[in-house]
């Protein structure tokens, strides 16, 4: 269970979580779902300041569709993606100009299949470069859609992903170097799911029990269009669920897999499902960032920073029909009447169920003696004094390479964030780390997993180990809070 001690490990005291603009009480919010859940569950209307007013739970939830391949050969399955404006109904009875993959907002799911090789060419019908990474993905530097490698508009580039990885929720989205923020912001997203025979043999909920929530903000003028200001994080209070605002998904009482990806901006949410009383309703979370747990970690809270997935069940048999479970997020910033609230899950009779959460999910990979051992520190300056941001003291820069790995050793990075009011998170390209220690504590369960991108609220410091066996050449690392990133805080490793 998610305990006071998990709570602090995490940063999620009121003092931490006050510092990017939650309410007070959070941890009363955390372990008693009160009062923010109470407050998500009870129904109040979001009123944004000038956007279209829009009832909570007033539409369906809507799933991205999965993109067919349109050629199939023995080994390989090819797609064909193009990037381009569109026109999206957002926000009920108005139309919002956005930036789609084939003009769906989020993008289309590719469901691909550990390996057999995906072949993707992405055409750039936009008036601006772009990048394509995939990101969770083991992919060599030619195909990882690094920043400086973009696509001229008009023009197209084909990547290869095999897929040598286990089953795990992935995504991709743009990564142009200084764009990434507003792209990424104005809709150039998409899920990237990937399974395996593994996966498949134990059972867990799947077809159409198994349903993907892409959660991101965004913030609309009277218009409804969407209003982009670097590092906004107050002013994006819409919340939206594969592109819906505030939904309701209407589920059988039985066992039901979501896979959570946070493909905000800058956003941390801290989740939990809620019926409006003090009760806790605990899930179990099955899968982190690079696939499966070894073992399902109940707890009550889901915490998802930019970037983040994470794979969990809910058994709706539990409930009466009729139950209404509010997924309420008890972080801000923001009003609790718009940011305290997510979707509902509005359940329905009960129905046969053969899937089951095997006790034994994965084996992980054991953990070779590191031989190296380095330090990175997050920073930027701080509100009203500047706008950069920094690793190590440097903002980046494409010329020069910050980090030399020697190729198949094994090493251990401690990254602390070093602003004294500003979360950051951090992110590996090629590589799936596991968190060791988290303020010198071993990680929860939940975070016990395959990794790609780590939470660190002001203060914190986390022990990563890294083993660099797979690919050769320059990968970046850096915040995926995508706006600081985009402010200077990334770096470029090389390994040879």
């Amino acid at each position: 269970m998610f305990t006071r001690r998990h709570a602090i490990r995490l940063g999620l005291t009121t003092g931490a979580v006050g510092a990017v603009g939650a309410a007070g009480g959070v941890f009363q919010t955390l372990t008693s779902g009160q009062p923010a859940a109470a407050a998500a569950a009870s129904g109040a209307v979001p009123t944004a300041a000038a956007a279209p007013a829009v009832a909570p739970f007033s539409v369906p939830l809507t799933v991205p569709p999965v993109l067919a391949p349109y050629r199939r050969t023995a080994r390989a399955d090819h797609y064909r993606v193009t990037m381009r404006r569109a026109s999206k109904e957002i926000l009920p009875g108005t139309r919002t100009d956005v930036l789609t993959y084939n003009g769906s907002f989020p993008g289309p799911t590719i469901r691909a299949r550990r390996g057999r090789t995906a072949v993707v060419e992405q055409v750039n019908a936009l008036s601006m470069p772009t990048s394509v990474h995939l990101h969770g993905g083991n992919n060599p530097v030619e195909h990882d859609g690094g920043m400086m490698d973009t696509i001229a508009p008009g023009r197209r580039r084909t990547y290869v992903y095999e897929n040598e990885q286990p089953a795990a929720t992935l995504w991709t989205h743009d990564h142009a170097h200084h764009m990434e923020s507003e792209h990424v912001y104005r809709g150039l997203s998409g899920l990237y799911l990937l399974s395996d025979a593994a996966e498949d043999r134990l059972g867990l909920p799947s077809g159409k029990y198994d349903i993907p929530l892409v959660l991101r903000d965004a913030r609309f003028d009277e218009n409804a269009a969407m209003v982009y200001t670097m590092d906004d994080s107050e002013n994006r209070t819409t919340l939206l669920v594969n592109g819906r605002p505030w939904p309701y998904l209407k589920v059988e009482g039985r066992k039901y897999r979501f896979r959570l990806v946070n493909s905000c901006n800058l956003r941390i949410f801290v989740l939990a499902l809620s019926d409006g009383s003090t009760t806790q309703h605990p899930v179990q979370q099955i899968g982190s960032d690079g696939g499966l747990l070894a073992a399902p970690a109940e707890t009550p809270v889901l915490v998802l920073s930019p970037g983040e997935r994470i794979d969990f069940v809910v058994d709706f048999a539990q409930y009466a029909p009729g139950t209404q479970l509010v997924l309420a997020n008890m972080l801000g910033p923001g009003p609790t009447d718009l940011v305290g609230q997510v979707m509902r899950f509005d359940v329905g009779e009960r129905t046969p169920d053969v899937s089951r959460v095997p006790a034994e999910l994965a084996t992980l990979p054991a953990l070779p003696a590191p031989t190296v051992e380095r330090s990175f520190d997050l920073t930027m300056d701080e509100p009203g004094t500047g706008h950069q941001a920094y690793i190590n003291g440097k903002t980046f820069d494409p010329d020069r390479i910050d980090t030399h790995i020697e190729w198949g050793t094994t090493e251990v990075w401690t990254v602390t964030n070093k602003s004294a009011t500003i979360p950051h998170n951090f992110h590996m390209h090629l590589v799936q780390f596991r968190i060791i220690e988290r303020d010198g504590q071993p990680p929860y369960p939940a975070e016990a997993g395959l990794k790609d991108t780590v939470l660190l609220f002001p203060g914190q410091t986390a022990k990563l180990q890294l083993t660099f066996d797979s690919h050769r050449g320059v990968y970046p690392y850096h915040c995926h809070m995508i706006d600081h990133s985009a402010m200077g805080m990334m770096a470029q490793l090389k390994i040879a």
